[in-house]
């Protein structure tokens, strides 16, 4: 897969997964800072690492497997692989700034 190609893929995977919500903080996960790292090989396999808030938190297989069909709903996907992490943890600074607004966070969060 070209760079190009690649990157645009990419940024439409990155799309489909602002459409998963968290059910515990009512926002997207991608602006939550869950999502850590989107690649696409040439095979059109996306491998998507994401994290929770905290480790054993109770919407982890919903958000894993909505990050899942969210990526499989993208044309030219042959298949998606979606691994968790704790390393490094998740932290508020990892927020984009419209979900610390949604959530009532001030500035000092970073």
């Amino acid at each position: 897969m070209n760079t190009q190609r690649g990157d645009l893929l990419v940024a439409r995977v990155e799309e489909a997964l602002r459409l998963v919500i968290d059910p515990e903080l009512g926002f997207n996960i991608v602006d939550l800072g869950l999502i850590y790292e989107i690649t696409a090989d040439a095979a059109g396999t996306v491998h998507v690492q994401m994290t929770t808030t905290t480790q054993g938190c109770p919407a982890t297989d919903y958000l894993q497997e909505g990050a899942r069909n969210a990526v499989s709903q993208v044309s030219e996907i042959a298949a998606v692989e979606v691994t968790l992490t704790y390393d490094p943890p998740w932290t508020p600074q990892k927020m984009s700034p419209e979900a610390k607004r949604h959530l009532g966070m001030d500035e000092e969060w970073g």
